[in-house]
């Protein structure tokens, strides 16, 4: 379409959901948690987060309910956004129940993925919508307030032989390893990078969404989980230059 910027575009989405976000009355510091597979929803989270400065809690796709009350409460969660499922765990009936019998008393706001309505739950493209003027002014002037080494991300690692480790991670810690390693890889604005390994650790989000935002390359998600066929199809049809 003549006149149409994606990346224009891209930014208007990020800065909509950032100010979306604070209409829920997150603020500065503020820890919101992630639970959903690969999509461009990871990305647009990643980002507008950052931009409002929130602590985006990343949870794996693969924890269980035992798992998800742990690493909610660890960090004092205030939101979780979540897709409705995965595989043989629903997370919609996982997040209702831990809520229904009081174990995430921290938790103010779940917000679910995909256009169904479920009772108790906000929805993300609403939330996306919902910030107005007001949002949008003090989602400027918070940007020149927040500072390089301010927590942005909880990553929980380990957790072989006992509780995960929560990992807090600052802008200064994710931008500089994911423009590093793009630089080794030499990526540049004609690249286009396929990245099959989950979002919700530094490989996915830090490697692969942020080697890419530093150097212009594009970011190609084959599937939500790891597929070997996907991966390879993606790499053909997209014309990956780099996996």
């Amino acid at each position: 379409v003549d006149g149409y910027d994606p990346v224009a575009a891209e930014h208007r989405r990020v800065d909509d959901l950032a100010a979306g976000l604070m209409t829920l009355g997150l603020v500065r510091g503020d820890r919101i948690g992630i639970w959903s597979p690969n999509n461009s929803e990871w990305a647009l989270m990643q980002f507008a987060t950052a931009k409002a400065g929130l602590v985006l809690v990343n949870v794996n796709p693969a924890y269980r309910r035992a798992e998800l009350e742990y690493a909610m409460n660890k960090v004092e969660c205030k939101a979780l956004v979540l897709a409705p499922a995965l595989k043989t765990s629903n997370y919609l009936e996982i997040a209702s129940d831990l809520m229904k019998a009081g174990k995430l008393p921290l938790l103010k706001h779940v917000v679910r993925l995909g256009r169904e309505k479920t009772s108790g739950m906000l929805n993300f493209d609403d939330i996306a919508t919902a910030g107005g003027n007001a949002e949008k002014m003090k989602l400027a002037d918070l940007g020149p307030k927040l500072q390089f080494d301010d927590a942005i991300n909880i990553q929980f690692t380990s957790g072989t032989t006992g509780h995960p480790k929560g990992a807090t991670l600052s802008h200064h810690n994710i931008l500089n390893n994911g423009f590093f390693v793009a630089e080794g890889l030499k990526l540049t604005s004609t690249d286009r990078l396929c990245i099959p390994v989950p979002l919700y650790h530094c490989f996915g989000m830090v490697m692969g969404n942020l080697g890419c935002l530093t150097h212009g390359s594009t970011m190609v998600y084959p599937a939500e989980a790891f597929d070997p066929l996907a991966t390879l199809q993606a790499v053909a049809e997209e014309r990956c230059t780099a996996l």
